[in-house]
């Protein structure tokens, strides 16, 4: 049965895809608890980081599920749908407070590269492969799924992989800003989960906040007045006091979110 299965480890939430038999591909069910998931943790502020992954080794996930295809997404009214529910879950990923990190192994094809495109950070291993070849299905990607891998790396790298439908190696991702980090395979786990274990030592709040005013610079538009003096909200939180006497004090700051 394919799952998105969630566990945590102290402050760190892990959300796995699970297809077996699929290489973890990504059916309907799985893109709604994906975004169920995510919206569970999203108000969790027991939480520092989110890693997603796929079960097993040999990939993150290989897509979306195509044999669904055939009876699923038939009609526009079901494309629409399916469509839909899948953007829900990017724009779920994309938008949780906390960071996020993917853990890749293997194939990121399709819709697994959507999801690693809308994660914080994205660190693969050394045999980790990247494409979308749907042009050799015959279909398009949705353009609420192309948004954030457009964001990510640009127009030209994404023509580049819609219009060959060209398969690239972890090297080659990495080269063209796909991904944050290549590491070794029988490393990747422990650099993943290290990452994790470095933003959950940082003030969570501060986390949620470098995340919104990089995604506001974003949009081009300048700061008004009142969003530059909202960027000092940090002034009034306990976790701020707490950084600059763990400073002053030589030791480490305990965060607890307030």
């Amino acid at each position: 049965m394919a799952t998105v299965d969630l566990s945590c480890t102290g402050e760190i939430a892990t959300l796995t895809l699970n297809n077996p038999g699929k290489l973890n591909a990504i059916d309907l069910a799985m893109w709604q608890q994906l975004a169920e998931n995510m919206a569970k943790l999203s108000v969790d502020r027991s939480i520092r980081c989110v890693v997603i992954r796929g079960a097993g080794h040999e990939a993150f996930a290989a897509g979306g599920d195509l044999e669904e295809f055939v009876t699923g997404r038939a009609t526009l009214e079901q494309a629409l749908h399916y469509h839909g529910q899948v953007a829900s879950a990017l724009n779920a990923i994309a938008d949780c407070p906390h960071p996020t990190v993917a853990l890749i192994q293997g194939a990121c094809i399709g819709g697994g590269l959507e999801i690693a495109g809308v994660c914080d950070l994205r660190i693969c291993a050394e045999n980790a492969r990247f494409g979308a070849p749907i042009n050799k299905l015959g279909f398009s990607m949705y353009p609420g799924e192309m948004e954030g891998l457009l964001k990510l790396a640009g127009a030209a790298v994404i023509k580049e992989i819609l219009l060959e439908g060209r398969i690239l190696t972890a090297t080659e991702a990495y080269e063209k800003g796909l991904v944050t980090r290549v590491v070794p395979e029988s490393q990747v786990e422990d650099e993943a989960y290290a990452t994790a274990r470095r933003i959950g030592a940082g003030a969570p709040l501060v986390a949620g906040w470098h995340k919104q005013w990089i995604r506001r610079l974003q949009s081009g538009k300048p700061l008004n007045d009142e969003e530059k003096a909202a960027s000092f909200a940090f002034l009034d939180t306990e976790d701020y006091k707490e950084g600059l006497a763990a400073f002053l004090e030589k030791r480490k700051p305990v965060f607890k979110a307030q």
